[in-house]
């Protein structure tokens, strides 16, 4: 395992802890909104944008953006990857409609999964 793969994996190890710790501080009801997870998906999702803009303007090595990007938002939230990857999509020309595509299909076909995901649970919790 190289450096590459370290910094992605130290990263990575961090954002989960934060991502836990933003649970911990964020204790919410079940009916409640989720205060914690919308407070990790957003601070993901900012540092995410600062990390490339500061990458695009050579602010920052490759390694950085591996560390924060890769490792450290991924392991926080993959929400910032999917607001990043609509964005980048967004910005081509001619291409709105295909971010917006790619948005409301992965909201909707994400929630169809799951309900799926938690219908297979319950059935083999009946086996």
């Amino acid at each position: 395992m190289g450096p590459p793969a370290v910094l992605v994996f130290v990263g990575g190890g961090l954002g989960a802890i934060s991502r836990e710790l933003f649970m911990l501080l964020f204790q919410r009801d079940s009916a409640a909104f989720p205060v914690d997870i919308f407070a990790a998906n957003m601070l993901a999702s900012f540092l995410l944008g600062l990390i490339f803009g500061l990458h695009a303007a050579r602010r920052v090595s490759d390694h950085a953006v591996l560390l924060i990007s890769t490792g450290f938002c991924g392991g926080m939230s993959t929400f910032s990857s999917f607001i990043f990857g609509a964005y980048s999509e967004m910005r081509a020309p001619g291409h709105l409609g295909l971010s917006l595509l790619y948005i409301l299909s992965s909201l909707v076909v994400g929630y169809g999964v799951t309900w799926l995901g938690l219908q297979a649970a319950a059935r083999l919790r009946r086996t």
